[in-house]
């Protein structure tokens, strides 16, 4: 499985970005798909992700601002970032793997992973 994340930049804050992540050798049907961030000196930390294609989990901090869809017809996951803070300044990576409902947020259940797309949020 490769993964390829792209859409990160600079924006001020209170504005949007949309992070894209195209999945090649699996279909979003099979396992979960989902959205990590890394800040400077933090551990890495649960998005938003998408579960055998359809079902959708977010984490707390970003509800509400993130939505997460897919296209499948391009095999392409996407993370619409409404309302952005300058806490939400990270580098963004989409992960794929099978975790279980419990460890669905932890990135050692991925084992595929993008290289990373830096979001920078000014004051």
């Amino acid at each position: 499985v490769q993964l390829q994340a792209s859409g990160g930049g600079l924006v001020q804050a209170g504005g949007s970005l949309r992070l894209s992540c195209a999945v090649s050798g699996r279909t979003f049907s099979s396992g979960t798909v989902s959205w990590f961030r890394q800040a400077p000196g933090k551990e890495r930390e649960f998005v938003a992700g998408i579960r055998g294609g359809s079902t959708k989990y977010y984490a707390d901090s970003i509800k509400g601002r993130f939505t997460t869809s897919r296209d499948n017809a391009k095999n392409t996951m996407y993370l619409q970032m409404d309302s952005l803070k300058p806490e939400d300044t990270a580098v963004y990576y989409c992960a794929a793997g099978s975790p279980i409902s419990s460890t669905r947020s932890s990135p050692e259940a991925y084992n595929s992973w993008g290289q990373g797309t830096q979001v920078t949020v000014s004051s």
